[in-house]
């Protein structure tokens, strides 16, 4: 059993769960401790504990902990790489690329350790210095999600550290061979014991000891819009600070002048690669009348290109979904979007493969409207709607018709549409000719409306999270 990671030792929890591969149920990856409430108030008390001790550390010793553990990631990226595909169910080459961008961020945080800064400025009174300055909120509990469980945990931890702070992480319970991977490689980066401690466990467990705990200081999650929701409450609730992303139904506006080769590249990658289980994807195709058929009939050959199957297998796009659920969870939405008569163009189907696994063919639905459930409802599968425009102004409009606001992108060889399109889109990413799913890791990531809550991820705005701001003055 692959133990939790409390106060500088290795524990076994109260119980465990097997670890399924989603490209062959009959394959288990392993057996993970399952923290009961009394392991995870002892992970509490140590990272509470340590605290004090590492917001005052040194930080050269926090960038060259935080260097080597990026060193290591990248290193072995191909090995985690694997891992994480075998479990999620992403590509090979999805994998490995996420454990590369995981080894990138933590060595960018590396570095803004050293580059933490503040401002000394004259006071409008005589005799006054004013100090201001970024200190460590204190103890973060960090909930991730299972569809990026190597490179969404290292986003979250790698600056809670690098900003002096103490980690509680729980991953999802689908995932926890990556993050337990990660948490091994942290484990002989240096850190003082009660620094970084990995409980895995249970939500209703793990997750509601962290958001019920005073001595947990803030709380970062990434998920649904339900279960957010009730962890802004908590969080709110006894005035710790949060920061919640929540996903996205985002659109992806193609005009008639917009390079057809190009826009239905655009569309199929953010859509359906990564199994569409993304919070980025393009699940709204909102597209302009004039190009409508030929994109549609591209769009639809390049799928019947596509090849479903194990994700670890050579020359396979689309890998499995994660698991049962949300296969059934997919198949009752593509049942919906019949229903409300949306037209089933391709795909939607499951697939047979050599081994028993939760294989899906992207399904594209057209003659959709934005009021449909498939049009508004976060499906996250390999689901997209393409619904018809009459303009740039009506595709706009349809964009920002909904309760998310993550990403937002638009094809067109105009400059005029594609500048007014990024002062216009009510989401917190924009892209240009470029597909909304995929991110840079130095820049701020995060949205508006219904996705998300709290300041931004990533980059060196994540800075505005991890730490917080202390005014001193000082009589001369």
């Amino acid at each position: 059993m692959k133990q939790n990671y409390i106060n500088g030792a290795w524990i076994d929890g109260a119980t465990s769960a097997a670890n399924i591969n989603p490209s062959n149920t009959d394959d288990v990856i392993g057996h993970y401790a399952q923290a009961d409430a009394q392991q995870a108030e002892l992970a509490i008390a140590a990272a509470a504990a340590a605290a004090p001790g590492w917001a005052l550390s040194n930080v050269q010793m926090r960038a060259d902990a935080l260097d080597k553990i990026g060193s290591e990631i990248l290193a072995r990226k191909e090995e985690l790489g694997i891992l994480l595909s075998r479990e999620e169910g992403k590509t090979k080459p999805e994998g490995i690329g996420e454990a590369a961008r995981a080894g990138a961020i933590f060595k960018f945080f590396a570095q803004e350790c050293l580059r933490l800064r503040g401002d000394k400025l004259p006071s409008v009174r005589p005799n006054l210095d004013v100090e201001i300055t970024r200190e460590p909120v204190g103890v973060v509990g960090i909930i991730a999600p299972w569809n990026f469980p190597i490179a969404i945990p290292a986003w979250k931890i790698a600056p809670a550290l690098a900003y002096g702070n103490c980690v509680l992480i729980k991953p999802a319970e689908l995932v926890p061979a990556s993050a337990w991977a990660l948490a091994e490689i942290i484990s002989r980066a240096g850190l003082p014991p009660g620094v970084f401690n990995l409980v895995m466990g249970r939500g209703s467990v793990v997750g509601q000891a962290l958001l019920n705990d005073r001595r947990v200081n803030a709380i970062s999650f990434t998920g649904s819009a339900a279960t957010g929701a009730k962890v802004a409450q908590a969080a709110i609730g006894r005035m710790a600070k949060v920061q919640i992303e929540m996903g996205g139904k985002n659109p992806m506006i193609v005009l008639n002048d917009a390079d057809l080769a190009n826009a239905v590249n655009c569309a199929v990658q953010g859509s359906f690669f990564s199994t569409g289980q993304r919070c980025t994807a393009s699940s709204r195709l909102i597209v302009e009348k004039g190009i409508y058929p030929a994109f549609v009939a591209a769009v639809k050959e390049k799928l019947a290109t596509l090849t479903i199957g194990d994700a670890l297998a050579a020359g396979v796009d689309i890998g499995p979904v994660v698991d049962a659920s949300q296969l059934e969870q997919d198949m009752e939405y593509i049942r919906i979007g019949r229903d409300e008569g949306a037209t089933l163009a391709f795909g939607g189907e499951r697939v047979a493969c050599a081994t028993p696994g939760f294989f899906l063919r992207p399904a594209l639905f057209t003659d959709c409207s934005n009021d449909m459930r498939i049009s508004r409802e976060e499906i996250f599968g390999p689901v997209a709607s393409v619904i018809p425009a009459d303009s740039y102004e009506h595709a706009l409009a349809l964009a920002n018709d909904t309760e998310f606001g993550l990403s937002s992108g638009i094809c067109t060889t105009s400059l005029k549409h594609a500048s007014h399109f990024k002062r216009h889109a009510q989401a917190g990413m924009v892209m240009v000719n470029v597909a909304t799913a995929g991110v840079d890791y130095h820049v701020p990531f995060g949205g508006t409306k219904g996705s998300s809550f709290g300041s931004r991820e990533q980059g060196t705005y994540a800075a505005e999270f991890f730490t917080t701001v202390k005014t001193a003055y000082c009589g001369v």
